[in-house]
C-alpha cells in the first residue's frame, strides 16, 4: 500500500497540534494548545443578520458559480481597508483564498520546486513548514527572537543561497509572539532589495493589537517582492476560511490559475455574507472587543506565570496577537514536560513542530485567547507543578 502514495504526500507529516488536540478533549482537561479564537466572540447575532439580508439582496444568485478571485465588493472591501492603513493595493492584485491556509498552499505550488530554497523562522509557523514540505523545498531556518529576525544569518544566506521564498509572521508572531522592530524591519528590507526572491508578510494577527504602535508593513519596503496574507479567522470567525493573498503580476496571474486548479473559487456564499457583515457593521468595534478580552487574557497569563513558574523559566511579552513563548532551562525537554503535564489535566504545544530538524526542544507555546481568568490562573498552576517535579528529578513516567 505504500507504494500508492506520492513522495511529496509521504513526507508531509500530520498535524502535530491536531494530534495533540485529542488529549485536550479529556474532560477536565485544561489546553493551552489551540491556536482557536474565542467563540464567546463571534459576531453570531450580525452574522445571521447579515446572512438574511443577502438573502434577499441576491436570491438564488447565491448559489451559482463564482469569480475564480473573490466576490468582487470584498476584495474592493480590503483593497479599501489597506488604503486606510496607507497601503496602496489595487483590486485586482487581491485573489481571496480559503484561509490564508490555501494561499500558503498556492504560492508553493506556484513558486516552488523541489530544493529550491526557502527562509523560515525559527520557530516558525507549523502550518506553513506543513504546507511548503508538499513541494519538497531546502528549508534555511532564521533565528527570531525579541529584536527580529537574525539579520547576519539572513545576510549570511541570501549570499550562499538561492532563495526562492522567505516566509514571515512579523506581527505578533506564531509561536513566539514577537514582533519585528522597525529597526530590523529596514535591515531586511536592504538587505533583500534586488533579489528575485518573494517575500511573504502572512499577517493574520496585525490588528489585534494592545498597544497603539505600528510597525511599517514590508510591502512599503519591498512593494514589488512581498506578497501579502490576510485572513478573516482571528477578527471575525474562522469557519468560513476566508482569506486573501496579494500579489503582483505576473505571480497574481499564476495564483489564479493555480486557485482554478485547486478549487474553482472559494464559498461564494461565505463572502457574500462576511462582505454584508463588514459593510453593515463596523469591523473595528468588533475588533476592540477582542482586543480588550485578549489584553486581559493574556496579562492574567503573564501574572500567573510571573507567580508560579521557577526563576529559571522565561516567556514572551507580546504587544497583540494570541500566544506566548515559554523557554524552559536548556537540560528540559518540552515533549517530556507534555507527558507530565497531560496527567494533570493541562495541554500546551511543546516547540518541536516549529523548528526544523530539531527534537527535544526547551521551548513551548502557550495560547492565552480561549481561557477564561480562572482557567487561566488554575492551568497555569498546574504547569508550574509539572515544571517544578521536573527541576526536581521527579520521573515523569
Amino acid at each position: 500500500m505504500e507504494n500508492l502514495f506520492s513522495d511529496r504526500v509521504r513526507d508531509v507529516p500530520r498535524s502535530f497540534i491536531r494530534e495533540i488536540l485529542k488529549d485536550a478533549l479529556v474532560p477536565g482537561t485544561i489546553s493551552f494548545a489551540g491556536g482557536l479564537p474565542n467563540r464567546n466572540l463571534f459576531p453570531v447575532k450580525e452574522i445571521q443578520a447579515a446572512t438574511q439580508t443577502v438573502f434577499e439582496r441576491y436570491g438564488n444568485d447565491l448559489f451559482q458559480y463564482s469569480a475564480s478571485e473573490g466576490f468582487l465588493p470584498l476584495r474592493e472591501w480590503i483593497a479599501h481597508r489597506y488604503k486606510e492603513k496607507g497601503l496602496e493595493v489595487p483590486v485586482e492584485h487581491i485573489l481571496i483564498t480559503s484561509g490564508s491556509q490555501q494561499g500558503l498552499d498556492l504560492l508553493g505550488k506556484t513558486v516552488l520546486n523541489e530544493g529550491d530554497g526557502v527562509i523560515i523562522e525559527e520557530p516558525g509557523y507549523l502550518g506553513a513548514i506543513q504546507a511548503f514540505t508538499v513541494y519538497r523545498p531546502k528549508f534555511l531556518p532564521v533565528p527570531v527572537s525579541e529584536t527580529g529576525m537574525e539579520t547576519e544569518h539572513l545576510e549570511t544566506l541570501v549570499q550562499s543561497e538561492k532563495i526562492k521564498l522567505i516566509y514571515t509572521v512579523p506581527n505578533f508572531q506564531n509561536p513566539s509572539g514577537i514582533t519585528y522592530p522597525e529597526e530590523n524591519r529596514q535591515k531586511i528590507a536592504q538587505i533583500l532589495k534586488g533579489t528575485e526572491t518573494v517575500f511573504i508578510e502572512d499577517d493574520p494577527y496585525g490588528d489585534l493589537r494592545f498597544s497603539k504602535n505600528k510597525n511599517t508593513s514590508f510591502y512599503s519596503l519591498l512593494p514589488e517582492q512581498t506578497v501579502l496574507l490576510g485572513s478573516f479567522s482571528k477578527i471575525v470567525i474562522p469557519g468560513f476560511r476566508i482569506g486573501w493573498i496579494v500579489a503582483s503580476e505576473p505571480l497574481m496571474e499564476k495564483l489564479v490559475v493555480a486557485k482554478q486548479a485547486a478549487d474553482l473559487h472559494t464559498n461564494a456564499f461565505s463572502q457574500c455574507v462576511l462582505h454584508q457583515y463588514v459593510s453593515d457593521y463596523s469591523l473595528d468595534a468588533h475588533i476592540s472587543k477582542i482586543i480588550s478580552a485578549y489584553r486581559g487574557q493574556k496579562e492574567v497569563m503573564l501574572k500567573s506565570i510571573l507567580k508560579h513558574f521557577p526563576e529559571e523559566v522565561s516567556c514572551t511579552r507580546p504587544e497583540g496577537g494570541m500566544f506566548l513563548w515559554v523557554t524552559l532551562p536548556k537540560r528540559l525537554a518540552a515533549l517530556d514536560l507534555f507527558d507530565l503535564a497531560v496527567k494533570d489535566k493541562v495541554v500546551f504545544v511543546p516547540g518541536d513542530p516549529f523548528y526544523i530538524g530539531q527534537t527535544n526542544v526547551h521551548t513551548l507555546r502557550l495560547n492565552f485567547s480561549c481561557s477564561d481568568a480562572e482557567t487561566i490562573e488554575t492551568g497555569i498552576l498546574r504547569l508550574s507543578k509539572a515544571i517544578k517535579k521536573m527541576l526536581s528529578g521527579r520521573s515523569v513516567q
